[in-house]
């Protein structure tokens, strides 16, 4: 089942897919964040550098799977599955957006 993804959205993870960090980093605001894994990624030179470490360590891919909505935040919980200890795992990617940007990114269990 395919769910309806606000564009910045959809694009990032358009973007992951394709492993294009600076695709990926252009859905962001100048100072846009990624928090993942305990580390905070501020800027897109930073979070295109956080991508392209994350996808030359491993192969995985992430299917989005529900989207909730909170005034200008997005919860969509997606299946990450790869060659990655604990895989496949539900994660929640906590979107902020910002005139029509994504300002911060927060990804968990």
């Amino acid at each position: 089942m395919a769910i309806d993804l606000p564009e910045p959205i959809a694009h990032y993870f358009t973007a992951d897919q394709q492993r294009d960090g600076k695709s990926l980093a252009d859905c962001f605001t100048a100072n846009g964040t990624v928090i993942d894994e305990g580390n905070t990624y501020a800027g897109r030179e930073a979070i295109r550098q956080w991508m392209a470490n994350a996808s030359t360590q491993y192969a995985y891919t992430v299917q989005p799977l529900a989207i909730a909505q909170d005034d200008d935040r997005f919860t969509v919980t997606s299946r990450l599955e790869g060659n990655f200890p604990g895989s496949p795992v539900d994660l929640r990617y906590v979107f902020t957006l910002d005139a029509g940007q994504i300002a911060a990114l927060t990804i968990a269990p």
